[in-house]
């Protein structure tokens, strides 16, 4: 099953063709994140973006209400399911004789150090040890790909094979489903197989696990991906960059690992999905993950804490807002030193009261204006932040606002008038 079982009967098509390194994708998908976009003629092919650009998209895809994401995913960490392999995977189907360059896959941005896969994650095997990971990755010719490694278990394991003279064997899967997605995306410990993870969700959502399949090498990925690149990251080093990050900001250019890409396979009727960096789809996929560590760390110093979020505008990383039920004086300010526990990234959160639908940036931004006065703001200096903050130096000054009501107040002073 492709990734088209989700395109919705409203999506927006283009039927022209496109050319991969004119950007028009990027001006197409940004007029309207919320619409999903389908390209006829990318390159040649089909693509599609803006696929699960809203937690109400995500959320349809997996079969759930948006604000109970994040439970799903926190019962999928804490009980993962064993995948379940099939005989014919789905992007077995066709062994695409085309090179990386005549692909659906363009240039975001003018300044990009040249076409991106942004929306792929790579599956590795070494030691014993898996990895399901997202990763942004640079073509650089028809066989080659300069891939972004940060040292965490992917780069760990490309550095002991290495050590040992030898390529780390790989996979690159596009077009997957919101579940293999969100589980790539959490961080885990280094002997987690992610992919049970996306298979517990698959199980809430569906009854049935995920399904996986074999590559020639005998790694185990999505059998329903529409694409997979079988390859090796090599010793070898190139450029990479620069490249718009979560926060819409250019990253730098540094000397990174190639994948060099031994074979193309898709499913009968493939679709290239498109993801814009420090869009909308990036900021979730970013960011939705790390809610339930927040709800957890909260959760233990506030028993009654209902809901999470990372906001967009904060790109889904640097900001966030969290709802609960006060028991005493100074749970909020708990709440506030927990939160950025769960998150260190994040630099500023808000904490509310039950009733304020953090959802809905207005209610959170009235409940500031109606609930919170200055001397209740929690400012903590010196501390590690985001590396993808442009403003930090290092060390970035952390801000939380207790939004919440004294206990006992009076809700006819509080309370919204209602018709």
């Amino acid at each position: 099953m492709s990734v088209r079982r989700y395109v919705p009967d409203s999506a927006f098509i283009v039927k022209e063709h496109v050319d991969p390194d004119t950007q028009r994708t990027t001006g197409i998908l940004t007029e309207d994140q919320s619409r999903t976009v389908v390209f006829k003629s990318l390159n040649g092919g089909e693509a599609v973006g803006n696929l699960f650009s809203t937690r109400e998209k995500i959320a349809e895809a997996m079969g759930i209400a948006p604000e109970d994401i994040t439970d799903v995913l926190s019962k999928a960490l804490d009980c993962p399911v064993a995948t379940e392999e099939v005989k014919d995977p789905a992007f077995r189907q066709m062994s695409d004789k085309r090179d990386l360059t005549e692909l659906p896959i363009c240039k975001y941005y003018p300044d990009d150090g040249g076409r991106y896969v942004a929306s792929g994650i790579i599956i590795a095997e070494y030691g014993g040890k898996k990895n399901v990971s997202f990763h942004r990755m640079m073509i650089m010719d028809g066989k080659r790909i300069a891939v972004r490694l940060v040292p965490r278990h992917l780069f760990t394991m490309h550095k002991d094979s290495k050590a040992k003279g030898e390529d780390l064997r790989i996979a690159i899967c596009i077009g997957l489903p919101p579940e293999v997605m969100l589980a790539a995306a959490t961080s885990t410990a280094y002997e987690t197989d992610e992919l049970e993870i996306a298979s517990a969700m698959c199980m809430m959502s569906t009854g049935k696990p995920l399904k996986v399949g074999r590559t020639d090498s005998g790694l185990l990925v999505p059998a329903d991906a529409d694409y997979v690149f079988e390859g090796r990251i090599t010793s070898e080093m190139a450029d990479e960059g620069p490249f718009v990050d979560i926060t819409g900001t250019y990253d730098s250019v540094r000397s990174q690992p190639v994948i060099a890409v031994d074979k193309i396979w898709t499913c009968k009727d493939p679709l290239m999905t498109l993801l814009i960096p420090g869009g909308n789809e990036h900021f979730l996929f970013m960011g939705l993950p790390r809610e339930p560590m927040i709800y957890r760390t909260v959760k233990q110093v506030v028993p009654k804490t209902h809901c999470v979020r990372l906001t967009e505008g904060g790109c889904c990383w640097l900001n966030g807002v969290v709802s609960i039920t006060k028991n005493k004086e100074g749970d909020a300010v708990n709440a506030i030193m927990a939160a950025f526990s769960g998150h260190p990234s994040m630099k500023q959160v808000i904490i509310v009261d039950g009733d304020i639908n953090i959802f809905d940036d207005r209610e959170v931004e009235w409940a500031v204006a109606t609930r919170f006065q200055a001397n209740r703001m929690v400012r903590i200096e010196g501390a590690a932040g985001s590396s993808l903050d442009p403003s930090s130096d290092g060390t970035t000054w952390k801000v939380g606002i207790d939004a919440t009501l004294p206990l006992g107040a009076d809700m006819k002073m509080f309370a919204r008038a209602k018709h």
